[in-house]
C-alpha cells in the first residue's frame, strides 16, 4: 500500500514531505503555514527523520551515483512511505510481545492488526498521527510489563536505570510531535503509577517519577535545540523557539479549530471510531457497557470501593481505560478526525482477542477492511497523484526544444496539491501551480481569462509559451464548459472519488459513470473573446 494512489487528507503531504523537499532538494514546494517562523507550530525533528532522511539518501544518489536522473516524483512519492511502513512493522512486533502480558491471543491479535486497512494504508503515510500511533505502542511496550494483568502474570521488578529515562524520553518526543500525545499518555502512566505505588510504595513511586526527568528534559533539548536552529536559519534571526506552546496557543482557540472544521463533541465516539475499526469500535462500547453494569453491580453488592478495585484487578478494565480515555479527552475538542484515533489501533486489537473467546465477525471484518484499504487507498482522491505523475512529465518534456513554455497548473475542487511531486527544480520551466480549491465558477472563469491574458501568453505562438491545464474532477467538469475556453486536449484518471462533490446515484448508473469517477486534465486553448465583461472578485 505504500504506492497506492489513494489521498487521504493534505496533512500527509503538508506535514513532512512537502517541506523536507524544498529544504533538501530545492523543489519547488507549496510551505504550510505552520512551517512558517511566525507560526512555528509543529516540531522539524521527525520531519527531518522520516522524509529529510530518505531526500538526503536520494540527493546523495543524485549527486554520486552511477545513475543521474533517477530522483523523480515517485521517487519522492514512495521513498517516505516505505521507510513508514518499514517502521509500521514495530507495530506487529509489540503486539507479538503484548499479547501474552495482556492475556490476549498472539495469532489473533496479529491478524487483526495485519488486517486492518488503518495498518495498510493510514500507517504508511507521513502524518504526524502515525508517529504519535508509534511511539503510543512504544509506551505500552515500556509499562505493560509492570502494570498488565492475565492470569499468569507475576509481580514485577523494578526496571534498569536507563527504562525510566526511555520512559520519560518517550512521553517528551510524543508532546513535541502532536501534544494531544499527553491524552494517549495519560492511563498507561496512571496505571504505571498506580502499581509502582502499591507494590514499592509513594517514596519509591516519587523516586521513580523523578526518574523520568532526565530522559524528559534531555529529549526537550534536543527538540527545542532543533526547532530553534531550523526555524532561525529561515529568518535569520536567533530565537527560542517551542512548538508545543505555538501549537496549544493556536488549536485552544475555538475561532483557529472552527477554520479547520467544527464537528459535534460524539464525533469520535459515534462516527470515527466505526469510520476506523468498524466492529471493533463496537465491541469495545459493548464491553464497555459490560463492565459499567459490573460496576454498578459490585457498588450494590460491597461497596464502591471493593467494587471498583475488584475490576480493576482484569485486563479488560486495563485495555478499556487504555482505549476510551484519550477518546474522551479528544473528544473535548471541537475539531475531530478520524485519523486523530490512530494510536488506539493497538490497545483496541489486544482487547478484541482474549484468549478465551474465539475472534467473531471475521467475515465482516475481512470485508471491512478491504472496502476501507479500497476507499482511502485507491478511490479517494486517487487520480491527483497519478495526475501530477502526469504533469510532470509534459513539463519536463518541452513542446518546442530550445523554447521556454511557460505552464499553469490550475486546480479546481481537488485537495492541495503537493508540488514537490512535480520535481520542479529553479533551472526547469517557468510552472505555476494554481490552487482554486471549491472555488463557484464565475471565479474559475474569470481566473482562466486573467491567465490568459497575461503578457507571457500574447507572444507570437502563444499557445506554445503559454500552456494552460485545468485539473478537476468529473463531477465538477461542467464548470469548465461555462467559461467559452476551447479545450485543446483532455486526460481523465481513473478512479478518482471527492466526497466533497460525490457523483450522483443516477450518473454513476448511467453510462458516463466512468467520465464521473474519474479527475479530468484539460488544456486550454486561447479562449473566444467576447464583450462581456467578466465579474469582478468580490472581497
Amino acid at each position: 500500500m505504500a504506492a497506492s494512489t489513494g489521498y487521504i487528507h493534505p496533512d500527509e503531504f503538508f506535514q513532512s514531505p512537502e517541506v523536507m523537499a524544498e529544504d533538501i532538494l530545492g523543489v519547488q514546494a507549496s510551505r504550510p503555514w505552520e512551517f512558517y517562523p511566525s507560526s512555528s507550530c509543529r516540531t522539524v525533528v521527525f520531519p527531518l527523520l522520516t522524509s529529510g532522511s530518505t531526500f538526503w539518501l536520494l540527493r546523495l544518489w543524485e549527486e554520486l551515483g552511477p545513475w543521474p536522473g533517477l530522483v523523480s516524483g515517485y521517487m519522492l512519492l514512495v521513498g517516505p512511505r516505505l521507510l513508514l511502513t518499514t517502521l509500521s512493522f514495530a507495530l506487529d512486533w509489540a503486539i507479538y510481545y503484548l499479547a501474552p502480558l495482556w492475556g490476549a491471543d498472539r495469532w489473533n491479535a496479529m491478524c487483526l492488526l495485519s488486517g486492518s486497512y488503518v495498518t495498510l494504508v493510514f500507517y504508511t503515510r507521513t502524518f504526524s498521527n502515525t508517529i504519535e500511533g508509534l511511539l503510543f505502542t512504544w509506551l505500552l511496550v515500556l509499562v505493560s510489563p509492570y502494570v498488565a494483568w492475565s492470569p499468569t502474570s507475576k509481580k514485577s521488578t523494578p526496571g534498569p536505570w536507563w527504562h525510566s529515562c526511555l520512559l520519560g524520553a518517550l512521553v517528551a518526543a510524543g508532546f513535541f510531535n502532536r501534544p494531544t500525545f499527553l491524552a494517549f499518555a495519560l492511563a498507561p502512566l496512571f496505571l504505571w503509577s498506580m502499581h509502582r505505588a502499591l507494590e514499592a510504595g509513594m517514596k519509591a513511586l516519587i523516586q521513580e517519577a523523578l526518574e523520568l526527568l532526565p530522559g524528559a528534559v534531555l529529549a526537550a533539548v534536543l527538540f527545542i535545540t532543533t526547532d530553534s536552529w531550523y526555524f532561525s536559519s529561515l529568518s535569520r534571526s536567533s530565537s527560542l523557539v517551542l512548538t508545543p506552546v505555538n501549537f496549544l496557543s493556536y488549536n485552544l482557540d475555538p475561532q483557529n479549530l472552527a477554520r479547520h472544521g467544527t464537528h459535534a463533541r460524539l464525533t469520535h465516539l459515534v462516527v470515527n471510531g466505526f469510520l476506523l475499526f468498524g466492529v471493533l469500535h463496537g465491541q469495545a462500547l459493548q464491553a464497555a457497557w459490560q463492565q459499567l453494569r459490573k460496576c454498578f453491580h459490585a457498588f450494590a453488592q460491597t461497596g464502591w470501593v471493593l467494587g471498583v478495585q475488584g475490576l480493576l484487578h482484569s485486563s479488560k478494565s486495563y485495555l478499556l481505560l487504555l482505549y476510551f480515555t484519550p477518546l474522551v479527552l479528544l473528544s473535548a475538542f471541537s475539531h475531530q478526525e478520524a485519523r486523530f484515533l490512530m494510536p488506539l489501533l493497538v490497545p483496541l486489537v489486544l482487547l478484541c482477542s482474549p484468549q478465551t473467546q474465539p475472534l467473531p465477525w471475521k467475515g465482516t471484518l475481512v470485508l471491512f477492511n478491504a472496502l476501507g484499504a479500497l476507499l482511502f487507498g485507491c478511490l479517494h482522491q486517487g487520480g491527483l497523484v497519478p495526475g501530477l505523475k502526469y504533469l510532470e512529465h509534459i513539463v519536463h518534456t518541452p513542446a518546442l526544444p530550445g523554447t521556454t513554455t511557460h505552464y499553469t497548473l490550475l486546480f479546481t475542487h481537488t485537495y492541495m496539491p503537493p508540488q514537490h511531486l512535480l520535481h520542479l527544480s529553479c533551472r526547469g520551466p517557468p510552472v505555476e501551480v494554481v490552487d482554486m480549491g471549491g472555488a463557484e465558477d464565475w471565479l474559475l472563469c474569470q481566473a482562466l481569462n486573467n491567465f490568459s491574458r497575461r503578457p507571457t501568453c500574447q507572444r507570437a505562438s502563444g499557445p506554445q509559451l503559454c500552456r494552460l491545464f485545468v485539473v478537476t474532477p468529473g463531477t465538477n467538469r461542467h464548470a469548465l464548459e461555462k467559461c467559452s475556453f476551447p479545450l485543446k486536449n483532455e486526460t481523465l484518471l481513473f478512479p478518482h472519488l471527492t466526497l466533497e462533490d460525490p457523483p450522483a446515484l443516477s450518473s454513476l448508473l448511467s453510462q458516463t459513470w466512468r467520465t464521473h469517477l474519474s479527475l479530468h486534465i484539460i488544456e486550454l486553448e486561447k479562449p473566444v473573446m467576447t464583450n462581456q465583461p467578466w465579474p469582478k472578485i468580490q472581497p
